[in-house]
Order: structure tokens, then sequence, then C-alpha cells
């Protein structure tokens, strides 16, 4: 981490307020200028000077809506684990997340959103904001599991209205085919839940009648890994991607960690979605650790190349954190304004999250700051630096 003088420089303080220079993601794209701002941003001020090749980046912080662990913690570990993946991906630029559930047994299901409600009610400012859960099954199907253990329950009144009741779910990936899951559909809506279809072996008709039934109540709806665990995309058998990518209104997650989704599909999922893509992380406790042995629902994982595989070689999470999940997709030929989109404003967007995702006056004051090379300089989270702080040491 690049150390910051007070004095001078692309980020410095001047009394209460903050400025950070270089090329800033506006409306309108990578604009070279600067951003000042205390805990909300009070000006985003264009200057042609400022935008230069080695000029830093500047982006909303990242928001991560499907991230399982890292920094040796896990969503299903409750509070403690939450709170450990939530200051690693701090590190990495996200300023805000949704930790994610597993399909496990049903008691640990409702434990670990309790855990997620808990980090949520009490705030730390070293971790990346929690607004809520991303549940992940168990409501999928069990013929698409992909890395998920075998607990995958049917979605009757009772599990959705406890599962409702708890009140942390702001995304919950479903198999629409799973019985039940079409008649809960108006109970989530109304709770204003975002529906992602996920591990399923549905049709694209049933896809299609899903995500007309989700409109129809008023609710959003999207794709989890787009490619992974749903099969793929045919001329006359499109399957849930062909679904997804042409419905023009589901956001389309995406894993660009080179091992989930070849480059080519890639940039077709960017150019058929555009502003509706969502860049996850996927990631499981491992990430930010060496290669070696984890586990993912207490099942072992071998880390390897970068690759988080179970035993039978199948993917089981990943190891990214949102910045290299950027620069995943630039390499894979996404253009670099669209994949900070990707990272930061799409996701906000689709969750609903007044003044998150943008850089504007009013918003909160989440940023981060990277390298040309697309590494993380630094990182404000409401209006504080909380890393690579102007004046502080290196870190």
């Amino acid at each position: 981490m690049v150390g910051v003088s007070r004095a001078s420089g692309p980020l410095r303080s001047e009394g209460g307020e903050h400025v950070v220079a270089g090329r800033v993601l506006t409306p309108a794209g990578l604009v070279p200028g600067r951003v000042r701002f205390d805990e909300r941003i009070l000006a985003v001020e264009p200057d042609d000077a400022l935008g230069g090749p080695e000029a830093p980046i500047v982006a909303p912080g990242f928001v991560d809506e499907h991230v399982h662990g890292g920094g040796g913690g896990d969503a299903m570990d409750g509070e403690d684990g939450v709170r450990a993946l939530a200051r690693h991906h701090l590190r990495h630029g996200t300023t805000a997340l949704l930790p994610t559930t597993l399909t496990a047994p049903w008691d640990d299901v409702v434990s670990a959103l309790r855990g997620v409600a808990a980090v949520a009610a009490a705030p730390s400012d070293d971790e990346a904001a929690v607004l809520g859960a991303h549940l992940e099954g168990p409501f999928v199907s069990p013929g698409r599991l992909g890395a998920q253990p075998p607990f995958a329950v049917d979605a009757t009144p009772e599990r959705v209205a406890e599962i409702v009741a708890l009140g942390v779910v702001r995304l919950a990936t479903v198999a629409p085919e799973v019985p039940g899951m079409l008649d809960a559909v108006a109970a989530w809506a109304a709770a204003g839940v975002r529906l992602n279809v996920g591990h399923t072996r549905a049709d694209a008709d049933t896809v299609e009648a899903f995500l007309a039934a989700v409109y129809a109540a008023g609710g959003r709806a999207g794709a989890t890994h787009l490619f992974n665990a749903m099969g793929g995309l045919e001329g006359r058998v499109p399957g849930p991607v062909g679904a997804l990518l042409g419905d023009g209104r589901a956001a389309i997650e995406l894993i660009c960690d080179g091992h989930h989704v070849a480059p080519a599909s890639v940039r077709t999922a960017w150019r058929a979605a555009r502003e509706r893509l969502v860049l996850i992380t996927d990631a499981i406790r491992a990430s930010g650790m060496r290669d070696g042995t984890t586990e993912l629902g207490g099942r072992p994982v071998t880390v390897e190349g970068g690759a988080a595989r179970l035993a039978d070689g199948t993917l089981a999470g990943s190891m990214l954190t949102m910045d290299a999940a950027v620069r995943g997709a630039v390499a894979a030929g996404v253009p670099l304004a669209a994949a900070l989109f990707a990272a930061s404003t799409a996701p906000a967007r689709y969750l609903g999250l007044e003044g998150r995702g943008v850089l504007e006056a009013g918003a909160r004051a989440d940023l981060v700051v990277l390298t040309p090379d697309l590494t993380v300089r630094a990182v404000a989270r409401g209006g504080r630096w909380v890393i690579g702080a102007p004046g502080g040491a290196e870190d």
C-alpha cells in the first residue's frame, strides 16, 4: 500500500474535508477530476489536468452481493465469521456486502442469518458494512448443487415465512422449479427480497414464467453466478442463461476469476447485460490465504493456482476479492469503466441502496482509490479513510 502525504498528492485532508483526485467514475465514464467529501460527497469537479495515464482511479466503494467468506471467516460461522470476512474484504475496496449462506441443515441456516443480523445491527469501522444477508439455498435444485451441501428443501409457506420474519435477507438464490417457490414469490416481493435464479435445472420457459411472476408482484430478479450451476445456452435450448440474458431487467451476476467463466463468455454476458452486469466474488473463507486445504460446508476444499475445488474437481466458490474481480473482468475484455460500474453502481441499484455505489453530491462517501494497475491504494468508508489514510503509515 502506498503511503499518502497530508500536504500533497492525489489524496489529502483539508480540515474536516477530504479531497481525492484522478480519473473519477461518473455516469459519463472515467472523467479527470477531483472528489471533495466529508461524511457525504460534497462535489465532483472535472479537471482535465488530473487525468493522465498514471493518475489514480477513483470509484465508489465496491458492493459485493455474493460473498461466503474471506480472511479465515465464513458467514456460516456466526458473528465472528461475518466480522472476519467483512474486515478482509474492506481492505480490497468493498465497503458494503451481503454475507452469503450455504445450503445447510435448516437450523444452521437460520442460525447463520441471525449472526449476520447481529453484525448488521452493531457495525464496526474496520469492517465493510453488512447490509443484510444473501440466502443461497436451501431452496435450490438437488440436481444442480454444484459445491453446495446436499440439504435442499421445498419452499413451504412455513419455511419462507420463518426466513422472511428474520428481516435480514435482502437477496435469495432460488430454483424456480422447487415445489412451492412460485407460490412464495408474493411473500418474498412484499418483504423487498430480490430473487436470483440459480442452482437450477429449470428450462427457459419455467425461468421466464418465474421472472414474470416476480415482476407482477412488484419484485426484482436476477441471476446467481451466470453459467455456473445452471447449464449452458444453445440455439434451440436456451435454458436459464438465455432466459436471463434475454430478459432485459434481470441483474446478471458473474464470477470473473479466470476459472468459472471463459473470457469469451464474460464478454458475451457484458455485451448482452451492459448495466445489468454485477460482479461478485463468491469468495470462501480461504480468500486472502495461501494455497492449501480449507473447507466449505464441512467438506474439504483444495486451493491451488487461484482455484478452490472439491475432491471431485467441482469449483467451490472463489478466492476473489472485488478488486481482483474488476481486474479479471478487464482482462477478459470488459472496459474498465464498465467493470467498475458492475462492481459498485450496478449491485447498489439492484439492491435498492440509496446513496451507495455512486460518486455524486449527497451520496455516502464510500470510495476506493486504485492505482493504474487496479490495485487498491486507499479506501474511505462513510467519509473516513480506513485504508491508506492521508498522513498515515503505510498499510
